[in-house]
């Protein structure tokens, strides 16, 4: 009988490799280039290259990740020159970033490394494979975060008086 894959240990030991793998690529492309983008970096520049003048919300929900992190992330893209960030004229509260020339410039080299990467992730696997693979890792992306269970009573010593 063959074991079953231990799902939680594969991802985690994937994540981490593709992580490593890609901060490696940063540091590459950084050496020839100068400042070279961060992964989310990266996504909110092709995040804004298809939806320029997103609020911060939006590029979170686009990203996967809590607006208080794109704020940050958005105000240092703005200090290097790659964004520009603006108040909404409808709410002053709701932010908008554009894409600027500058970050503009940084996506032929993303793309390029993307393209390698993916290559070499997709390498050896069928199409059928990879929509399978696709399709369960949207699975995974969609599932709630479960309710923690209840901890269980603690006993409860009683003494007669």
């Amino acid at each position: 009988m063959t074991a079953r894959p231990r799902w939680f240990h594969l991802i985690n030991s994937a994540q981490r490799r593709l992580q490593s793998w890609v901060a490696a690529e940063q540091a590459r492309v950084a050496s020839l280039a100068g400042n070279a983008p961060s992964p989310a970096q990266a996504g909110v520049l092709f995040v804004l290259l298809e939806n320029d003048g997103a609020t911060m919300g939006e590029l979170a929900k686009a990203l996967d990740l809590v607006p208080s992190a794109v704020s940050g992330l958005a105000q240092r893209m703005e200090a290097l020159g790659w964004v520009r960030r603006q108040a909404s004229a409808h709410d002053a509260r709701t932010q908008r970033a554009w894409l600027q020339p500058a970050g503009r410039a940084q996506l032929p080299a993303l793309r390029e490394a993307l393209a390698r990467i993916n290559g070499q992730l997709t390498e050896g696997f069928s199409e059928a494979e990879l929509q399978t693979v696709a399709r369960w890792l949207e699975h995974v992306q969609r599932l709630g975060l479960p309710s923690p269970a209840p901890l269980p009573e603690p006993p409860h010593d009683h003494v007669e008086p």
